[in-house]
């Protein structure tokens, strides 16, 4: 068996996150390959070498002496070294970095550093080859990321690999420069290296034992979801849920490659498995619910609105005319309302419903603004009835108004739209009728 595991900055912001990933690696051989982001926080209100070298390269380019502030990045490194009773030196690269700095090698190659530094301790803390991404991730000339070539490449490197650290977040340019994915990017690095490998499992350990069923900042402690599908991800990714970068799915995915999310400060958790698809029975109805404020609503009324050709078209064509993307387009044989975020919709609200006139005479057309829409995702809702009976049912017993409801064909999710000022209540009184009841 061969697994790829990445470790994100909490997992690795001190010499003791350090020894709990060793601990972790070392307990399974299968675990060859390790992904390492930058050290991360290491108590509240501290800062991310991330930030701090963005914050040392600006004072570089600005002309100011940034000497102290490349100093401090160092005492980071070595604190861990240290804590790790290496023997360890990084000063050759911390003079090629100050001298990068000095003549402007750019914000991404200054944001990489977090990562290959980091990269070279765990290499050197596990006994594993230290592999530098710029040789084995690359980027077109349009900046875009080359997954051929790097698969291909990267491939045949580690076949030759037993044992290896790979830096997450960058890699190189057609001329050899820095290129760094979006924040979040070892996630990206993680799961092309576990294409390459053709692993069986590609582990992310994080501060969290996985995903939960809904914000913690919403419901208090709510339960961890055990088993997820791509599609599932996908519905709560787009609602606003904080789950995986987009972009780290996708190659894992064409593999077949499942994700499993681990908590570094608890290994004995077994966290979240994302999978292509799965015959296990969810322990809910609903996997999970996410949402998103500052919603506006166009509702548009016309008598045999449905036997008219081509009314649709005509009214989105208003709001593709002025650069505006709906989000949803619930309608009845009369009724046709398009929600739209308020903030990109406000500029050119009377532009639009001038549009709209023009274009499909309206008998009567209205707004409303500060909605909120949630989406209840989970693949358990198609084989159970009633769901959305109970979804009214909790929202009427919490006093709440439902403004709009959808359900998408593949009985996946149904979405929800409610007042801004009833959206957390709408999530808790969610919550409670499908997961609380079952406790």
């Amino acid at each position: 068996m061969k697994k790829v595991v990445k470790f994100g900055g909490s997992s690795l912001a001190s010499a003791e996150q350090f020894q709990k990933a060793g601990s972790i690696i070392r307990a399974e051989k299968s675990r060859k390959y390790v992904v390492p982001s930058a050290p991360g926080k290491r108590f509240d209100g501290d800062t991310k070498v991330t930030d701090m070298l963005y914050d040392c390269y600006e004072t570089a380019v600005s002309g100011q002496d940034f000497e102290q502030k490349l100093d401090k990045i160092k005492e980071r490194y070595y604190e861990i070294i240290k804590g790790l009773h290496l023997d360890l030196s990084l000063e050759k690269e911390f003079a090629q970095i100050h001298d990068y700095f000095k003549n402007g090698a750019g914000s991404n190659y200054a944001a990489s550093r977090g990562e290959y530094l980091n990269g070279i301790i765990m290499a050197a803390y596990l006994g594993f080859t230290f592999i530098d991404a710029a040789e084995v991730i690359f980027f077109r000339e349009d900046g875009s990321f080359d997954a051929d070539k790097t698969d291909k490449i990267l491939s045949a490197r580690l076949k030759k690999t037993e044992y290896a650290v790979i830096p997450g977040f960058y890699g190189a340019m057609t001329n050899g420069s820095i290129r760094t994915f979006s924040r979040g990017g070892s996630d990206i690095t993680g799961s092309i290296v576990a294409r390459a490998v053709k692993a069986d499992i590609y582990e992310n350990w994080t501060d969290v034992s996985g995903f939960l069923v809904t914000d913690p900042h919403i419901v208090e402690n709510p339960e961890p979801i055990e088993t997820i599908t791509y599609r599932e991800l996908r519905e709560l990714a787009y609602m606003g849920a904080s789950v995986l970068h987009d972009e780290a799915i996708f190659p894992v995915r064409c593999e077949g490659i499942p994700i499993n999310i681990r908590n570094t400060n608890d290994p004995s958790a077994p966290g979240t498995m994302i999978v292509e698809s799965t015959c296990k029975k969810p322990k809910y109805t609903i996997t999970g619910i996410a949402g998103k404020k500052g919603f506006a609503a166009i509702n548009i009324e016309k008598d045999r609105m449905n036997s008219e050709v081509g009314f649709g078209r005509k009214v989105l064509s208003v709001f593709e005319d002025n650069g505006i993307s709906f989000e949803h387009i619930p309608s009845g044989i009369d009724t046709m309302s398009v929600f739209v975020h308020q903030s990109d919709f406000e500029e050119k609200e009377q532009k639009v419903l001038a549009g709209i006139h023009r274009a499909v005479s309206p008998d009567y057309l209205d707004m409303e603004a500060d909605l909120a829409l949630i989406a209840v995702v989970g693949r358990g809702m198609k084989s159970t009835r009633g769901t959305a009976g109970r979804i009214f049912s909790a929202l009427a017993h919490a006093n709440i108004n439902i403004r709009m409801i959808d359900q998408g064909s593949s009985e996946l999710n149904i979405i929800i739209g409610v007042s801004n000022s009833d959206f957390e209540k709408a999530i808790r009184a969610i919550y409670d009728i499908f997961v609380t009841v079952r406790l």
